[in-house]
């Protein structure tokens, strides 16, 4: 597995693990690897004191962050974007009717008064140039842009600091857009993977991409959770793996015990894609609220970042309460790829690690004695 852009990055493994968690990002980094946060909806303060904490534990290995950077939401076409009250104001009545109905409908509770909302879902480089800015006062090695191309300030910010850009793509298309910004490294993420994805499978995506901006190096992502899937990634062109879904159930992981647990008992085909948590098409775990916003006889979800406006509240609601009540289960889901029918266990994520890396060899080792016997 030892590919360039690994020895460019000083990995033992060229595998790059997107978390939420930073137990997981740093345990990833530990083991060999390079774990990346996503960055998204933390505040300032709360972001400083989760990478001090990575950096305290990782010491010299590399990590990495992500964050979203769409290009086209609601307000993009203004200066400045649109203020939380502005945004209040554009979500219809229709909508938040909809949503009280349904968490009624399945008993859930309000908030108490001591109950916090998780900060604000900034979307728009105008409200996250300080957070750039910020993290590259860390030992971030590698930084990545979802859901569009990096800006050119922040491709110079990375090269004098030698921190690699990368950016995440779903179309020949996106990979060509990021390459020609100035992205160091791109991400092909098939359909396969969880959170936002585009519709086309990583078995096609990858060799696509890898041919459209050579010599720009790939990551390959999307339905990657074992050592067979890291081999075959590889043999597409990729310099490495992007994996996401795999880590949720760890026993690192911060995932809802009840999400979790659906994790475990889930099958391939328990997943969709729903704009009904983000207003964009992520893949997640089928529930009562994909379902509800599915139906065709209820509102559409909404443009982000009115949808995840909408929908932060409610989502509060249901993870607050899915432990002990069945029809916050019932609406209770995350974001996760494919892979989940394979996620049949909680381990650590070292022996994931291991796991990778062991069955990678043996597959190497298989596909040589094959070709040695002919």
């Amino acid at each position: 597995m030892n590919t360039q852009l690994a020895r460019e990055l000083g990995l033992e493994f060229p595998i790059f693990a997107f978390t939420h968690c930073r137990d997981v990002a740093a345990a990833v980094s530990k083991a060999g690897g390079l774990g990346v946060l996503g960055v998204a909806a933390h505040s300032a303060k709360a972001l400083r004191a989760e990478l001090e904490w990575i950096e305290n534990e990782v010491g010299d290995k590399p990590y990495g962050v992500d964050l979203l950077l769409p290009t086209k939401f609601v307000g993009s076409d203004r200066a400045g974007g649109f203020s939380p009250d502005e945004l209040d104001a554009r979500i219809p009545d229709e909508h938040r009717r909809f949503v009280d109905e349904l968490l009624e409908q399945h008993d859930v509770p309000p908030l108490t008064g001591g109950d916090t909302l998780r900060d604000e879902f900034a979307v728009g480089l105008d409200k996250q140039r300080d957070v750039i800015e910020m993290l590259f006062e860390y030992r971030i090695r590698l930084i990545a842009s979802a859901l569009g191309p990096p800006p050119e300030w922040m491709v110079s910010m990375g090269r004098e600091r030698g921190v690699k850009v990368a950016a995440l793509a779903g179309t020949v298309e996106h990979a060509r857009r990021n390459a020609a910004a100035g992205a160091d490294l791109i991400i092909a993420q098939g359909t396969e993977a969880g959170g936002h994805t585009g519709e086309i499978a990583t078995m096609v995506l990858v060799p696509e991409v890898v041919d459209a901006v050579s010599p720009v190096p790939v990551l390959a992502a999307g339905g990657i959770g074992n050592g067979r899937q890291v081999t075959a990634s590889l043999a597409l062109g990729a310099q490495g793996v992007w994996i996401g879904s795999l880590w949720l159930t760890t026993e690192e992981a911060e995932t809802q015990p009840v999400v979790k647990q659906k994790f475990l008992e889930a099958s391939s085909s328990d997943t969709l894609r729903s704009r009904s948590l983000t207003g964009k098409p992520a893949r997640q775990l089928r529930s009562a609220w994909t379902d509800a916003w599915d139906d065709p006889s209820n509102p559409d979800p909404l443009p982000m970042p009115l949808q995840p406006r909408l929908a932060r509240e409610a989502q509060a609601r249901i993870k607050r309460t899915s432990h002990k009540n069945p029809g916050a289960a019932q609406l209770d889901n995350y974001f996760v790829g494919q892979i989940v029918g394979s996620m049949n266990h909680v381990k650590s994520v070292r022996s994931v690690m291991e796991e990778l890396a062991t069955e990678y060899a043996d597959t190497m080792e298989r596909l040589d004695e094959w070709s040695s016997s002919d």
